[in-house]
C-alpha cells in the first residue's frame, strides 16, 4: 500500500508541558464550532448550578454534579476539535469545572489561551480566501480585456 502524505493545516500545541492538541486552527469549521462551544459551555455550567440549587447539593452530590459537567463539556470540545484529542489525557484528568489559581474555571483559561490561535487561523483562512478571490476576479479582467482586443 502506498501512503499520502498532504499539509491538512493541522498543528500541535502541548498543553501545560503534557499532552498534545492537534487540530487545524484555520479550519473554518473548527472555528464555528469554538464560537458555538462557549454558548454550550455556558448552558453546561448553568444547568450545573441550577441542579445544585434544586439539590441543595453538597458533598458526594456537588462532586457527582461536577463531573457531569466535565463530562459534558469534554464532550464539546471533542466536538469542537476532534475525536483524536483526549481532554482527560490532554489535561492530566484535571475536572474542567475546577477553579485554577486565578479565580477562572479551567475551562475558561483553556479557552482563553486557544481563542489566539483560533482566531489568528480564522484570519488567516479568509486572508487566503481574499487573495484567492482577488486573483479569480483578476484573471477574469485580464480575459475580459484579451477579448475585447
Amino acid at each position: 500500500m502506498q501512503e499520502l502524505n498532504i499539509d491538512t493545516g493541522v498543528r500541535e500545541y502541548r498543553i501545560n508541558g503534557g499532552g498534545l492538541l492537534r487540530f487545524n486552527p484555520s479550519d473554518p469549521n473548527v472555528y464555528s464550532r469554538f464560537l458555538q462551544a462557549a454558548d454550550r459551555i455556558a448552558a453546561i455550567e448553568q444547568e450545573m448550578a441550577e441542579e445544585g440549587r434544586a439539590a441543595a447539593a453538597t458533598g458526594q452530590k456537588a462532586l457527582e454534579l461536577l463531573a457531569k459537567a466535565d463530562r459534558k463539556t469534554k464532550e464539546v470540545l471533542t466536538w469542537v476539535f476532534g475525536e483524536e484529542n483526549d481532554f482527560d489525557r490532554l489535561l492530566g484528568g484535571v475536572n474542567l469545572m475546577a477553579v485554577a489559581a486565578n479565580g477562572e474555571r479551567v475551562v475558561t483559561n483553556l479557552f482563553a489561551a486557544l481563542q489566539p490561535q483560533v482566531q489568528a487561523g480564522a484570519e488567516a483562512f479568509l486572508s487566503a480566501q481574499a487573495a484567492h478571490l482577488a486573483a479569480a476576479a483578476d484573471a477574469r479582467e485580464a480575459a475580459r480585456r484579451e477579448a475585447a482586443r
